[in-house]
């Protein structure tokens, strides 16, 4: 079972970017937001904000400068899950998986876009997909 969890963008001041799309959502930046990791909480979806050292802001249409994003996904069974999506044409790129099994891998799509299979410890998987614990 997999569930999109988290649009992530990156930049280069994770409040600063947070700060100005609650502004323009309406929406609060979570609290345990940092200089690092900043978020909104869209009903079961964050925006979030990662910094990047030496970003290089998109210049569209320039593809020279593309556009910087990744997604997020919660699964339940990151192994069965991992056989689903490279079944399906997505590439291995790097294994953070920690000894106990949590953690994340991130994958190429396709055309080679980011995107994340995520397994964070104190999640519970229910029939309407992952609850979370508080801190998230």
């Amino acid at each position: 079972m997999l569930r999109l969890t988290d649009f992530i963008i990156d930049c280069p001041d994770t409040m600063k970017l947070a700060t100005f799309y609650s502004e323009v959502t309406g929406l609060p930046v979570k609290e345990d937001s940092n200089e690092n990791w900043a978020g909104l909480r869209l009903g079961e979806l964050e925006l979030a904000f990662i910094r990047v050292t030496d970003y290089r802001a998109p210049q569209w249409p320039d593809s020279e400068h593309p556009k910087q994003f990744h997604l997020d996904f919660e699964v339940d069974d990151i192994e069965a899950e991992q056989r689903r999506v490279v079944g399906l044409g997505a590439t291995l790129l790097r294994d953070c998986l920690g000894p106990e099994g949590y953690g994340f891998r991130v994958y190429a799509d396709p055309v080679g876009h980011p995107f994340c299979l995520c397994r964070n410890k104190g999640v519970v998987w229910t029939a309407q997909g992952p609850v979370w614990p508080e801190h998230h």
